[in-house]
């Protein structure tokens, strides 16, 4: 990995834009995690139905009830999510019965578990060099600018 440097001194930080480098830290990770993720065959969408899958309770859980948990993830919206679980039922991931009750495969299990150790050792790249009271600093202040400017931001 390349030395890390800051783009600016602290004194020129304070007036840089934070428009520019939440939306550019946001990509850069988001971008960094498809990678990974395709690497395995899937998308981020598949990988957040697989993960509400993944405790579900025997049986597993509504198609909708699902689709409304994750819904406003990153804009994603109900067509691609509903697009993705398709693609994980055809690559016989998941399963779906008469109720549109959806739930991993076993092979949809062990791939799963195989994202979820990649998601891992991405985390620890993602990490590298801050610390957890910076990270969750970093979320404060964040949210707090969000909530600022009117917006609205929730993450389960």
């Amino acid at each position: 990995m390349t030395t890390f440097t800051y783009s600016h001194s602290d004194a020129d930080l304070v007036n840089q834009p934070i428009g520019y480098w939440s939306s550019a830290a946001g990509a850069a990770v988001v971008h960094h995690i498809r990678t990974h993720l395709a690497e395995l065959g899937l998308t981020q969408p598949q990988w957040w139905v697989m993960g509400q899958l993944h405790d579900a309770p025997e049986g597993g859980r509504g198609r909708d009830e699902v689709v409304g948990v994750l819904r406003g993830y990153l804009d994603t919206g109900d067509g691609a999510l509903l697009h993705n679980i398709s693609a994980l039922h055809d690559r016989g991931l998941i399963t779906e019965d008469t109720a549109g009750r959806i739930a991993l495969t076993d092979e949809g299990r062990a791939l799963r578990e195989r994202a979820a150790e990649r998601q891992q050792q991405i985390r620890a790249e993602i990490h590298e060099g801050i610390t957890e009271e910076e990270y969750v600093l970093t979320l404060k202040v964040l949210q707090r600018m969000i909530h600022n400017v009117g917006g609205a931001a929730w993450h389960h």
